[in-house]
């Protein structure tokens, strides 16, 4: 258990051209804890690929939000639409220092219900954090409302997974537990 969970609040804003810089710096050190499930390796010049990450910046159904605790960046949430109709949680990261204190649980509830409607959330089982983080997740949102598939990976590496673990649900029959948010 780490430490408490505090009161300082935690926002998710969008992230704009001014803080998209900052979205980028913490997108390495996202792509650094997913290089142990992944296999990924730096390039030549120390940077980690992420090839995907402009398109949340550019193409306007993507959004890219900064997870702010109090003043200080905390990490970032991609979401995407889906063909089903969902919206897709495509990349949700928080620094180390405030893992385990509640900020990536209260950032994902808040983002969740500020937003009803039908989600879909990939993983990869191997990272074993990230599925009871998110089984949790869904758990708090909707109760036992949510369901699981597993779906080929969309570009596997010999490294890593051939096969991505999805959680669908759907907030929009759910109240806001006001404990939960921001």
């Amino acid at each position: 258990m780490g430490p408490p969970m505090d009161s300082t609040p935690i926002t998710l804003r969008p992230a704009t051209a001014e803080l998209r810089p900052v979205v980028e710096q913490l997108a390495q050190l996202y792509r650094h804890d997913l290089s142990e499930f992944l296999g990924h390796l730096p390039a030549a010049d120390g940077r980690f690929a992420f090839r995907h990450l402009p398109l949340f910046f550019d193409e306007p159904e993507r959004e890219a939000l900064l997870i702010r605790y109090g003043a200080a960046p905390a990490g970032f949430v991609l979401t995407r639409p889906m063909p089903e109709g969902a919206t897709s949680i495509s990349a949700f990261f928080v620094v180390r220092a405030l893992r385990r204190r509640g900020v990536g649980r209260r950032a994902a509830l808040h983002l969740l219900h500020s937003r009803p409607g039908a989600w879909a959330i990939a993983f990869q089982e191997v990272n074993a954090g990230a599925a009871r983080f998110w089984r949790g997740i869904a758990t708090a949102a909707v109760g036992s409302d949510w369901r699981e598939e597993t779906r080929p990976a969309p570009s596997p590496s010999p490294a890593g997974p051939t096969a991505d673990t999805w959680i669908f649900l759907n907030t929009a029959a759910r109240g806001r537990p006001s404990h939960d948010l921001v």
